[in-house]
């Protein structure tokens, strides 16, 4: 479905990005882990279309994403929950989740989509007409990720999502998210919350200073005493 294959990654003469593939595959949650700093977001913005890469293939059901743009990439079916939610934060709720359903497929069933949307996220349907800035950080990582959902698309990055959210709300947002994939979506999910991510993740790649230094099963990395000591804080015996 998406395929990144050696994807290299500068911004001048600063290369963040070294040799970088890792695939998404249908029906897959994917998770892209590691710490602050290490190419995450930089890998993102390559996929969707913010940065190009200096050397590398990027292919989503078999199309080249090198030369497309932002909305291009939408329209082939990608959405996105970009972090730090990114909202309208003087429009409402609802004027929110119609920007979310600019393309024309998603236009015609957007009555639906937003039916389908409050019965994932019932608190929604109360905050139609509230102002997205005056919700709380969890409604509106709500909002975020029912935006990204009213494109109708089969594959959804979602960066950084528990970012400043209690760990109850966390708890409850990856769930959805797993209910999310049960539908039939695929998900790229970036985050530093290594737990609960490989909890909920098929399988996963852990990136540093801007290479893959490992992958596989999730449950398994998240035994591996690599991950238990550099993202758990637990030396192995």
């Amino acid at each position: 479905m998406l395929k990144v294959e050696h994807l290299e990654v500068r911004y001048g003469d600063l290369q963040v990005l070294w040799d970088v593939s890792l695939n998404v595959e249908e029906g897959e949650i994917v998770a892209l882990i590691g710490s602050n700093g290490t190419g995450k977001s930089t890998l993102i913005r390559a996929i969707t279309g913010l940065i190009k890469p200096s050397g590398g293939t990027i292919t989503y059901d078999g199309v080249s994403l090198g030369n497309k743009l932002p909305h291009e990439i939408v329209e082939l079916g990608i959405s996105m929950v970009p972090e730090g939610r990114r909202l309208f934060s003087r429009m409402t709720v609802l004027q929110n989740l119609e920007m979310g359903a600019f393309l024309k497929r998603a236009r015609v069933n957007s009555v639906l989509t937003l039916d389908h949307i409050y019965s994932i996220f019932p608190v929604l349907k109360g905050r139609t007409q509230q102002v997205a800035g005056s919700l709380s950080g969890g409604e509106q990582q709500m909002v975020a990720i029912a935006r990204a959902l009213m494109a109708q698309n089969r594959f959804l990055i979602i960066d950084e999502m528990s970012l400043g959210l209690s760990p109850l709300l966390v708890k409850t947002l990856f769930g959805t998210i797993s209910e999310i994939n049960k539908a039939g979506i695929s998900i790229l999910i970036v985050e530093q919350n290594v737990p609960m991510t490989l909890r909920v993740a098929h399988r996963a790649y852990i990136i540093e200073t801007g290479r893959i230094v490992g992958q596989g099963d999730a449950r398994a990395l998240l035994e591996s005493d690599h991950v238990k000591e550099a993202y758990l804080g637990m030396r192995s015996a």
